[in-house]
Formats: structure tokens, C-alpha cells, sequence
């Protein structure tokens, strides 16, 4: 099998299994969100630190944390991923998978304002256009949910930023997630024995099954990531950028026709301007991309 479509299956397997989480985590109830992320937090760390010894990585995660600069980009992104995790949890098990799936559909918008606001990039007219749109899906859902949106947003913003951070540590997948859940790990693990000491955990309370699945969340946390830094390696980032996708396009799916969430009339139409956002955007980021390999390839030829 070539690397390119090893790197579109690996690929689709992240984002599958991303987009497959509000299955899992409504087996872990009666255990609430933030027991079950700090038991994601807390197996995680365990997992990772398991895969850097096991990967003979040590000696870049040590390095990587004796970073002060690389340390504090990362406790800051730990802080944020941990919030997009525990929104997350709570809002599949409390019925709003639908609008978690909207907040990764709106998230590469997301990103490129924030790259806009942040980094002083600018945007193309229909890169505007698209923004203009996504802005409006935004105030019609306001308008249907009778509030913000609020999951949604703080998914995105919460992921988007976080993707910035990562992005300005550039550190390696494995070395900076082992990092990360290690410096949240000692507050998951002290949280996990004070419910356990008060009487107010589920973990060990709710049958051998039910404990097993707490212990395979540092795996379900490891498996996607690993799958997708492997994918990250073998094909363009338009590729993946187009995979990303799955994983909204799942969730929605599970949240409308196995959960049965609500759909009214003017949910369906704020969605249905959150695609056409993501519709301009994506085919006007694959023209510029196609008009710059050619410019390229021009400039090349000339020379």
C-alpha cells in the first residue's frame, strides 16, 4: 500500500473514532462530566507516559519540559484542552450532541479568525464571504435554541486556541499530549481519590464492565492522535483538511438518527448555512491552493 493512501486510511480512522465518542462516553454514566474527564485525564497521562518510554522518547519529553517557554505553552494548552474536553462529555451525555457536532463544524472558521485577530493575517473576499455566512448560521441557531449556542462555541474557541498554541510550541504529538496530561494529571488523579474517599465516585461502584471502560479511555484518548500524527506525515494538509470533516458529519449523525435530538425548521436552516460556510470556504481554499502550484510551477519552468 503507498504512504499517501496508508496516510488517507489512517486518517479516516482518527476522525471515524473521533466522531464515534457520543457513543462511548454515555456507557460511563452514572458517572458525571467531570469525573469522566478526570479519569480521561488521568488514564491518559498513564498512557501516554507508557508510550514515550515505550517509543524511546524520554529524552525529548524531558527536554520538552525543561523548556520554561515550551512548559508554559503547554500548561496553557492543557488548561484549554481539558475545558474542551469536559464541555464536550457534558454535552453528549446531557442530549446536545448535535450542537457539540456544530462546534467542530465551525471550528476551522474559528481558526482562521483567530488567526485574523491574533496573528494579523488576512482573508480573501470569499474567505470574508464565508465568515459573513458562518455569522449568520450563528444568530439563526440564537434564534432557534432561544440562547448562544454556547457548546458549540466554547468547543471551537477552546480548540482553536489550543490549536494555536500547539502550532507556536511546534513540539512533537506524542511528547507534548505526554506533557500536557502530566501536568493535569496530579489534579485528576487527587480529584479521582477524593470522590473515591467521600463516597461520590462511580469508578469500582458500578461492576468489573463499567470499570474496564474507564480504564480504555487513556486508550480511546491515545488511539485517534497516534492515527492522525501518522496521517499528518503522509498526506497534504488539504487532504486532511477535508478528512476533518468525518468527525462533525458523524457526530450529527449520531445525535440525529440514533439519539433522536431535536431537528426543528430553523435548526435545519442555521445548519444548513454553517455547510454552505464551510462549502465557499473549502472550495475557495482548494482554488488558491491549485492557482499557487501552478504559480509555482510557472516560476520553475521560467527559471
Amino acid at each position: 500500500m503507498s504512504d499517501p493512501r496508508r496516510g488517507l486510511l489512517l486518517g479516516a480512522a482518527a476522525y471515524v473514532m473521533w466522531g464515534a465518542f457520543p457513543l462511548y462516553f454515555p456507557l460511563l454514566e452514572p458517572a458525571g462530566a467531570v469525573e469522566i474527564l478526570a479519569h480521561r485525564v488521568l488514564w491518559s497521562a498513564v498512557t501516554m507516559g507508557l508510550l514515550v518510554v515505550a517509543l524511546r522518547r524520554t529524552a525529548r519529553f524531558r527536554a520538552l519540559a525543561g523548556d520554561r517557554r515550551l512548559l508554559g505553552l503547554l500548561t496553557l494548552a492543557a488548561a484549554l484542552i481539558s475545558v474542551n474536553w469536559g464541555v464536550y462529555i457534558w454535552g453528549v451525555n446531557n442530549g446536545r450532541v448535535v450542537e457539540a457536532s456544530l462546534g467542530y463544524f465551525i471550528n476551522p472558521l474559528v481558526t482562521v479568525l483567530i488567526g485574523v485577530l491574533l496573528l494579523g493575517e488576512r482573508l480573501r473576499p470569499l474567505q470574508w464571504a464565508a465568515m459573513g455566512v458562518a455569522g449568520a448560521a450563528v444568530g439563526v441557531l440564537t434564534w432557534d435554541y432561544g440562547r448562544l449556542p454556547w457548546v458549540a462555541l466554547v468547543l471551537a474557541l477552546s480548540f482553536g486556541t489550543y490549536g494555536l498554541l500547539k502550532k507556536t510550541a511546534n513540539a512533537g504529538a506524542i511528547e507534548s499530549l505526554a506533557l500536557e496530561t502530566a501536568v493535569l494529571g496530579p489534579v485528576a488523579a487527587a480529584y479521582v481519590a477524593w470522590l473515591m474517599l467521600t463516597g461520590g465516585s462511580s469508578f469500582g461502584t458500578e461492576g468489573i464492565g463499567h470499570s474496564l471502560l474507564f480504564l480504555t479511555l487513556g486508550v480511546v484518548t491515545a488511539a485517534p492522535l497516534i492515527c492522525f500524527g501518522a496521517a499528518a506525515t503522509r498526506v497534504t494538509m488539504v487532504s486532511l483538511g477535508l478528512l476533518q470533516y468525518i468527525t462533525p458529519v458523524l457526530q450529527f449523525a449520531v445525535g440525529v438518527f440514533l439519539l433522536g435530538e431535536d431537528m426543528p425548521p430553523g435548526r435545519w436552516a442555521g445548519f444548513a448555512l454553517v455547510w454552505i460556510a464551510l462549502m465557499v470556504f473549502t472550495v475557495e481554499a482548494l482554488t488558491h491552493h491549485r492557482r499557487q502550484l501552478r504559480l509555482i510551477a510557472q516560476a520553475s519552468t521560467a527559471a
